[in-house]
């Protein structure tokens, strides 16, 4: 994930707007379609367990094994099937919540923008 230099005292971004860098996915990854992630760590804590930033998916099928992670949806819309629990429809303004160790396949039908936090 790449940083953006900002400083140590409080800043506010423009989630839409952000320029976001590429993170390419494992091809293991992909299910079907040609999904690409971009995304951009705002914050990072000194020991790298938390992390603040904004991250973009575009259509396509996705697995994942996730971190311990809030986030909101900005932009986009996606369905979410979690092993052995929920499945989440994502869309603007939409709070998600999800476990370490979840094990997700994300379908994403428009392009997703989030801002996250990892490690909360």
């Amino acid at each position: 994930m790449s940083t953006v230099d900002l400083p140590s005292a409080s800043f506010a971004v423009r989630v839409p707007d952000a320029e976001l860098e590429p993170e390419p996915l494992e091809p293991d990854q992909i299910v079907s379609g040609t999904p690409e992630v971009t995304g951009k760590v705002l914050w990072e804590s000194a020991d790298g367990t938390r992390l603040r930033g904004i991250w973009q998916i575009t259509p396509g099928v996705v697995t994942d094994i996730e971190a311990d992670e809030m986030f909101v949806v900005v932009s986009g819309r996606a369905t979410v099937e979690v092993a052995g629990g929920d499945t989440l429809e994502l869309g603007p303004g939409v709070v998600c919540v999800l476990r370490e160790g979840d094990r997700t396949t994300w379908t994403v039908h428009e392009t997703l923008r989030k801002a996250y936090a990892i490690g909360c």
